[in-house]
């Protein structure tokens, strides 16, 4: 096994193959696992880094996936129709070889640490991205309901923990690059959180197709409407508030904060942005990958 590293910013963190896990939920004998998963060849992975869209992801392929989801008539919230693949600890009682077909999972892994069987390119990946200050300004703010996390004091420290990669899954930049540069490898759709916010019923539409599910008008009008930021906030099945009490503070904020494109510059001083871009042209220049940084309100 390879070395296990402690995160000297949180002590809930350890670094493993360059990735940052949660060291009382994702032991790294279970990681290790997880390559040789048995795949099917109709499952669907939503992969992500942390805070670019997941549960708003999730909510989608569940309405798309579930037409029980779709017209009310299930209680199954969100985390328990589309499991966190790694943290199986947040849904014991599931048996991820026993769920039906087709069986949808969300990750927040590297490209590293995938089930093999992915690779057999029928299983498929979305893949949503998101621009790194955003997640960074999201991240941010995520720790005050997060038990198991290391506030920081202030945004300036951060800032430096965040371009170190000591935050759970490691480097922002690492993550982007290992599955861009893989994706070749795999039957995925690469997804941008901006351009979900521009036009969410193009993006539906986009992974419906992916995806292979036809939906009518009906249908359709329906998923963009349950998917947009506005229900997600007050529908329980679909922002988490029913996850366990001693993981999550939800006291002190939610899951869903603003889902703005740009909110980045209300805390971010020139003098960050302007070391982030730097940064950022060094590590991701070279890939034909552009984001968008604000979309005026």
């Amino acid at each position: 096994m390879a070395a296990i590293t402690p995160v000297s910013r949180d002590s809930n963190l350890y670094l493993y193959k360059g990735f940052c896990f949660l060291k009382d939920m994702m032991p790294p004998e279970f990681i290790d696992s997880l390559k040789d998963f048995k795949i099917r060849d109709d499952d669907i992975f939503l992969i992500t880094y942390p805070k670019s869209g997941t549960i708003w992801t999730q909510q989608i392929l569940s309405l798309i996936c579930s037409e029980g989801h779709r017209n009310g008539t299930e209680k199954i919230d969100t985390n328990e129709r589309v499991p966190w693949f790694e943290c199986q600890i947040l849904n014991p009682d599931v048996d991820y070889n026993s769920l039906p077909s087709p069986r949808l999972f969300v990750s927040h892994l590297s490209e590293t640490f995938i089930p093999q069987g992915l690779k057999n390119k029928k299983a498929k990946i979305i893949y949503v991205m998101r621009n790194p200050k955003d997640v960074m300004k999201s991240c941010y703010h995520f720790q005050a309901i997060v038990n198991l996390a290391e506030e920081s004091p202030d945004f300036k420290h951060f800032f430096e923990k965040y371009l170190d990669g000591e935050v759970l899954a490691g480097k922002w930049f690492d993550h982007i690059r290992g599955w861009h540069t893989h994706k070749d490898d795999y039957n995925i759709l690469f997804l941008k959180y901006e351009d979900m916010i521009r036009d969410l019923r193009s993006a539906v539409k986009q992974i419906c197709t992916f995806l292979g599910v036809e939906l009518d008008d009906e249908a359709m009008d329906i998923v963009v409407k349950r998917a947009t930021f506005k229900e997600m906030k007050t529908d329980p099945l679909a922002n988490r508030e029913n996850l366990p009490g001693e993981h999550f503070n939800f006291k002190a904020g939610s899951f869903m904060r603003k889902g703005q494109v740009g909110d980045w510059k209300n805390i971010m001083t020139v003098a960050q942005s302007e070391l982030f871009d730097k940064i950022f042209q060094e590590k991701m220049g070279d890939l034909s990958l552009n984001f968008c940084w604000q979309i005026p309100q």
